[in-house]
């Protein structure tokens, strides 16, 4: 993908400027710019940022903002929300904020759509009380938000920066047949989690594609380096952080060598060879036939991929390693 080469498949990036162990949000952010700037020469499709609140391993917080500075500092790259999640918001704020953003960047702004919370109940509430957030159903939330985008000419009330041909291709994100049937059902393009719900993503997928044309990606954790074995050490950081979630304790991505360091128990092994298998981990001739499998399995032509990685020298190579193998890629 890399140069001049081309591919059927496209490649895109989520990114959601991790604060690793010892690092900063300002660090966090300056990787993601750095990042997307290097995504942008790769020949990567889109650069996608999402919205979490008050975690503490997650600088990316205020989407709309973030989206303008990346799409300032590349070229082609399309930038987009990875996502919104529009119960926090009024539909109007996000319809005149995407609006301006497709006003000032035309032909580059994505905007995804999601409804989970981001964050703990108790900080979600401080960003909007539970009261506010589920008094409109969520399907008609999105009803709201897609008619200021398309607004009637008596409408008393408009979405100004999004008249005018101002609107970005909205996405709904989902991780479940649930989600897959609500954007057919509006006509949205579909963005599924694979890394966040393996196991739904052939029935998602299929359910989405029987009922819809639209566009559909899916977004994969993939973590790839020169061979096998340094991949899986890389690894280790990501899998220490699920395991200490899942014992209870939320810690920042650590580095590979406090993941391999730290004195695993047989259940925890077990543990995390349960929990790794929607990571793909390897040398780019491993990572490219497992991208396929899942090209072939969900009969999308996009994968998103997100890399969960300490040293952001590793995440860059990581992402190098990917665009080098997109040839190799085929839609089913």
């Amino acid at each position: 993908m890399s140069g001049s080469a081309r591919t059927d498949v496209r490649l895109s990036v989520l990114d959601t400027s991790p604060i690793v162990e010892g690092s900063t949000p300002r660090r966090a952010l300056r990787n993601t710019v750095d990042l997307a700037v290097l995504a942008d020469a790769l020949g990567y499709h889109r650069y996608w940022v999402p919205e979490h609140h008050s975690m503490r391993g997650v600088a990316s917080s205020a989407p709309a903002v973030l989206i303008d500075h990346l799409a300032n500092v590349t070229r082609r790259l399309r930038v987009g929300a990875g996502g919104v999640l529009l119960p926090n918001h009024s539909p109007m704020v996000v319809a005149e904020q995407f609006g301006t953003l497709e006003a000032l960047h035309p032909g580059r702004i994505d905007l995804g759509i999601g409804r989970a919370p981001g964050g703990s109940k108790q900080a979600v509430e401080f960003v909007r009380p539970e009261r506010e957030r589920t008094a409109t159903p969520y399907r008609r939330q999105l009803e709201e938000l897609l008619a200021y985008f398309d607004p009637a000419d008596d409408a008393p009330v408009k979405a100004i920066p999004a008249l005018g041909g101002n609107v970005p291709p909205v996405w709904l994100l989902g991780s479940s047949a649930d989600s897959a049937g609500l954007a057919a059902d509006l006509g949205l393009n579909y963005a599924f989690a694979r890394h966040l719900n393996l196991d739904a993503a052939v029935d998602a997928t299929r359910t989405f594609r029987t009922r819809s044309d639209a566009g559909m990606l899916v977004s994969v954790s993939v973590i790839a380096a020169e061979d096998d074995e340094r991949a899986e050490w890389l690894a280790g950081s990501t899998r220490l952080k699920v395991l200490s979630r899942l014992r209870g304790k939320r810690i920042r991505l650590p580095s590979p060598e406090d993941a391999a360091a730290y004195p695993y128990t047989d259940d925890d092994r077990a543990v995390i060879a349960e929990r790794s298998a929607s990571v793909v981990v390897g040398s780019p001739d491993t990572v490219a036939k497992h991208l396929q499998t899942v090209l072939d399995d969900t009969g999308t032509g996009e994968l998103m991929v997100t890399t969960p990685l300490y040293y952001h020298e590793d995440r860059r190579r990581s992402y190098e390693l990917i665009a080098s193998v997109a040839d190799r890629l085929r839609p089913r």
